[in-house]
């Protein structure tokens, strides 16, 4: 029998090993098939054993932390897509703006005729001969009557829009009348009522009102508006403007300090605004020049190649060439380097500035390999060589027909890579033939030597003297090409006449360390003469010459043979003097400068291989000359030597035998006039003489010919090989004697 106090200890065990669950109106639990948990409405509450209930809460934790993850996914994924659309709407809509700023200055050119305005004011400046102010007079005559024909045609449109509009309300009044006249009549017969006639009248107009753009639609006129204006401005922002800062990535946009990463035309105007020591410009900039009075931009920023390119007219007392002293500072202003902001005065336009800013980092970096590395077969002397990339990524040609070359820079800047990229273009053609002088020692030119006609190192009077002897005997060979040319009734040498006429070979001359040459006691003065006269008649004769130095001055690139070379190049270099000494008088001032260029440190690598350049491209600008390794060179100078190899050129007139050559008469030419020469020099002057025949002459070659005619090599007094002219002398002598009596003999 069981005690109440029996059950109620009972009741105690039961709770103590079960759980009670609360629903309130529904009870939760599990499919068979699912861990998912399903209401039950048919229970309010159910025991649940320890195990059941820790079950049911795990299973409803991992429930809950799958939706929770899963909410958190789309809510990513959305606020992705919405920063996405965001981004591409402020984007369009700053492309908008720019491009409605874009058609609004170029109504305002056309209505002001801005156009003609600036010619007239450079002609006011600039005009100088009886020809300029003709000019500067009919210019002003047409723009004289284009202001009076814009205001005539504006005059007569007002008045046809007048005639129009009165013409279109008296028809309608006229319209009006009469239908209500109709209707009046229809009244007094009983056909008709005038008052739903004028009801209907009214709606209509009602109708029209309301489908206007005033109207209760006049948000789908808006839309429609808002569309047409978005579809004309967008292209013309994009193409041909500038991505306003509000409306670029507010992660790039502008740095802490305020200034602007993206050069647009408020960029450009701050930067100015923060030039010091110019007062009209800042006199302009109070006077609301900027702000209240819109400059004249004759170009609006826009893209151009890896940079942005605009032209703007400048306010009256700044000169363009102020602009260019404070480079630094304004590249400053512009959150660039200074060799990344071009400022220039167009030839055509006096004062405006033309800038070109590069995009922040563009103008570092490797350049991408040599393009002819990757081609197969020869290239073409008449045409042009890839020699580097401009400030826009694009390949630049070179040309070596009709074009000489000068490249200056401190040492290590890139001159002889340049040049030496030119070479190995040259080389891969069969037909050309390249004499190379280096006036000091080094292995730049090295790899290429198989495949060179010449090639002469070293710091010595003999590489001298063989250099200027090549120029000689290469002024002299003028005269000779131009009688093949005559033969040929050719006015300039071409590629066909050149496979067909050995005479008419290309040739290339590269004097490395040029101010050796032309600084030289002895042959200095002869071989700037030499060399200007060369360079003025080679033209069209293939000849091409090409100069370099680390000292830019008239000293080691004399003025007369600058003002005769058509491509030069300059890199990093010291000062303004040096500038104007490789690229011109004045091109400092102009904006054609190299003095910004940076040389080569132990801290980095500067500005290595970039130049500025005149006369290799359309117009002055910087050029990124390709590096090719030793390696690539070798590579280079084994295919030339294959292109080069059976290449035998065909020969005309008088020439079809070769030429004999006498050794002993050349050994006397070379030392007419001196005692005696080290066999070095004598190696040399013969080489010069003759390059097909001596060019690879050694010292053993040399002893060997000499003991075969009968010339002994003497030792000096400082313990040097010589020969001695007497000796020579005695030789040829002896050689004579014996050839008159072998002939008397033979008698």
């Amino acid at each position: 029998m069981t005690t109440p106090q029996h059950e109620h200890e009972r009741d105690d065990e039961d709770r103590e090993r079960t759980n009670v669950v609360h629903l309130p109106v529904r009870h939760a639990t599990a499919t068979p098939d699912t861990d998912e948990v399903e209401p039950d409405g048919a229970v309010v509450g159910e025991l649940l054993t320890d195990e059941e209930s820790a079950e049911l809460d795990r299973r409803m934790a991992a429930q809950n932390a799958a939706r929770t993850a899963a909410g958190a996914v789309v809510a990513v994924v959305r606020h992705e897509r919405t920063r996405s659309v965001v981004r591409a709407v402020r984007r369009n809509a700053g492309y908008a703006v720019a491009g409605a700023r874009i058609r609004r200055q170029e109504r305002r050119a056309r209505r002001k005729h801005l156009d003609l305005e600036q010619a007239i004011t450079t002609l006011r400046v600039n005009a100088k001969s009886a020809e300029d102010f003709h000019v500067l007079r009919e210019l002003e005559e047409v723009l004289e009557r284009r202001r009076s024909g814009a205001a005539q045609r504006g005059r007569e449109r007002r008045i046809e829009i007048l005639r129009w509009s009165g013409g279109a309300v008296l028809l309608l009044a006229s319209g009006h009348v009469v239908f209500l006249g109709f209707s009046a009549v229809q009244t007094v017969i009983g056909a008709a009522s005038l008052t739903d006639r004028w009801n209907g009248m009214v709606d209509f107009w009602a109708t029209v009102v309301e489908l206007s753009p005033a109207g209760g639609y006049w948000w789908a006129w808006a839309i429609a508006g808002a569309g047409t204006w978005a579809a004309r401005t967008i292209p013309v922002g994009r193409d041909r403007g500038a991505l306003p800062v509000w409306a670029a990535d507010t992660g790039q946009a502008t740095p802490a300090d305020g200034r602007d990463i993206v050069v647009d035309e408020s960029a450009v105007l701050s930067a100015l605004r923060y030039l010091g020591g110019l007062p009209l410009l800042k006199q302009a900039f109070k006077q609301g020049w900027g702000s209240s009075i819109t400059p004249t931009w004759l170009q609006l920023p826009h893209r151009d190649g890896n940079g942005v390119r605009m032209q703007l007219v400048l306010p009256r007392g700044v000169p363009v060439e102020e602009i260019v002293k404070r480079k630094t500072t304004f590249a400053h202003n512009l959150s660039r380097l200074p060799v990344e902001v071009w400022p220039s005065e167009p030839k055509d336009r006096a004062g405006v500035l033309d800038l070109w800013v590069a995009d922040p980092g563009a103008l570092s970096g490797p350049v991408d390999p040599w393009p002819l590395l990757a081609e197969e077969g020869a290239t073409d002397y008449f045409a042009a060589l890839p020699v580097g990339v401009n400030i826009r990524g694009e390949v630049v040609r070179a040309q070596l027909f009709e074009k000489n070359y000068a490249a200056a820079g401190v040492m290590g800047s890139g001159k002889s890579s340049m040049f030496i990229t030119l070479v190995a273009g040259a080389v891969l053609d069969p037909l050309v033939d390249v004499d190379v002088f280096v006036l000091a020692e080094n292995f730049d030119y090295e790899p290429l030597k198989p495949r060179l006609r010449t090639l002469r190192t070293g710091a010595d009077p003999g590489t001298v003297r063989a250099c200027l002897d090549t120029l000689r005997a290469l002024y002299a060979d003028l005269d000779v090409r131009g009688k093949a040319l005559r033969e040929h009734k050719e006015r300039k040498v071409n590629r066909k006449v050149a496979e067909k006429d050995h005479r008419l070979r290309p040739r290339v001359v590269v004097i490395d360390e040029c101010q050796a040459l032309f600084m030289d006691d002895e042959h200095g003065e002869e071989a700037m003469d030499v060399v200007t006269k060369l360079i003025s008649a080679a033209r069209k004769y293939a000849v091409t010459l090409m100069f370099a130095t680390p000292e830019a001055s008239t000293a080691s690139l004399p003025r007369k043979v600058m003002a005769v070379t058509s491509c030069k190049a300059c890199f990093a270099i010291g000062d303004q003097q040096s500038n104007d000494a490789i690229l011109g008088t004045g091109s400092y001032k102009a904006g054609i400068s190299a003095v910004s260029l940076e040389p080569a440190t132990d801290e980095s690598p500067g500005d290595v291989g970039t130049a500025m350049v005149r006369g290799i491209m359309a117009k002055p600008g910087l050029l990124r000359g390709f590096y090719l390794t030793a390696e690539e060179l070798a590579e280079v100078t084994d295919r030339a030597m294959d292109l080069r190899d059976g290449h035998v050129p065909a020969t005309t007139g008088d020439d079809d035998q070769p030429e004999e050559v006498d050794f002993l008469t050349d050994l006397a030419r070379v030392l007419t006039g001196r005692k005696h020469l080290r066999t070095a020099e004598v190696l040399s002057a013969l080489a010069a003489l003759r390059p097909d025949h001596y060019g690879k002459w050694t010292s053993k070659t040399l002893a060997a010919a000499l003991a075969e005619v009968g010339v002994p090599i003497v030792k000096r007094d400082s313990g040097q090989s010589a020969v001695d002219t007497n000796d020579v002398t005695e030789a040829v002598t002896m050689r004579d004697i014996e050839n008159g009596a072998d002939t008397d003999d033979e008698s």
